[in-house]
């Protein structure tokens, strides 16, 4: 292994580690205090922590946070130019992804609930969700918040975080020479989506968070084809929001 390879190895494993940890602390003080109070507020720390650890990171080896895409675009009385082609290429590609993969989603999800979750549960011996999911024809009733939560608030900063900057540091000491789709990938896009999984878990430890690297397969994708993370925070989004849809569609959860 190359000293580039291996600095570029430290410094993201480090980075990786006391991000993730330290919001694995905010999360863990904030389950302390009463929810839905100004006690939630502590919990805007996790996107700042995401957003603004790389901007450190960057500094502390003296290279230039800009040459990573990790900046939002700019306000559209700044530079409405600017911002209408950053946003309109990103809802195009994004959305574009979104609409290909709508039924594939609903049928997996279909698959899950209700034929697979059945024969995991005595697997496992656990009570994954209530029995017999059915349709319930219900939507999220905080749907208007939830689009906008899920992207500025949880979407965004990961992407600015994983694929924005984790992913394209790795692309320099290892690259990408794979073209799938328009998209050149290579070792840095296959780490970049296992530390993205397994950091869910070293917040809160699910059984399920392995899964999250088929989802993140596609923001890493979507990071090398468009060239930024706006396009995978925007499919992120999307995800988020409906695993949450389909989940009050199917009534799972609901009393």
């Amino acid at each position: 292994m190359t000293d580039a390879r291996r600095r570029a190895l430290v410094e993201i494993g480090g980075l990786y580690l006391a991000t993730l940890l330290a919001i694995r602390l905010i999360v863990g003080v904030h389950g302390l205090g009463p929810a839905g109070t100004a006690w939630d507020a502590i919990l805007v720390g996790v996107p700042l922590l995401f957003m603004y650890a790389p901007v450190w990171s960057c500094r502390a080896r003296g290279a230039d946070p800009w040459a990573y895409p990790m900046a939002m675009p700019d306000w559209p009385w700044n530079d409405g130019e600017g911002f209408r082609q950053e946003w309109g290429q990103g809802l195009a590609l994004g959305g574009a992804v979104a609409l290909v993969l709508t039924l594939p989603v609903w049928g997996g999800y279909h698959l899950w609930q209700v034929t697979l979750v059945p024969i995991v549960e005595p697997l496992l011996s656990v009570d994954l969700y209530r029995p017999d999911p059915s349709f319930a024809w219900r939507l999220p009733p905080d749907l208007g918040l939830l689009v906008p939560y899920h992207l500025f608030f949880v979407a965004i900063p990961e992407e600015i975080f994983y694929r924005g900057y984790v992913q394209g540091r790795l692309d320099e000491v290892f690259e990408p020479k794979v073209e799938v789709l328009g998209a050149k990938l290579g070792w840095g896009f296959v780490i970049t989506c296992v530390l993205f999984a397994f950091g869910h878990s070293i917040v809160l430890f699910q059984w399920w968070h392995v899964f999250i690297i088929i989802p993140s397969l596609v923001f890493g994708w979507m990071r090398a084809r468009s060239g930024g993370f706006l396009a995978g925070a925007i499919f992120h989004a999307w995800c988020n929001v409906a695993v949450q849809m389909l989940d009050h569609l199917y009534g799972i959860g609901l009393a």
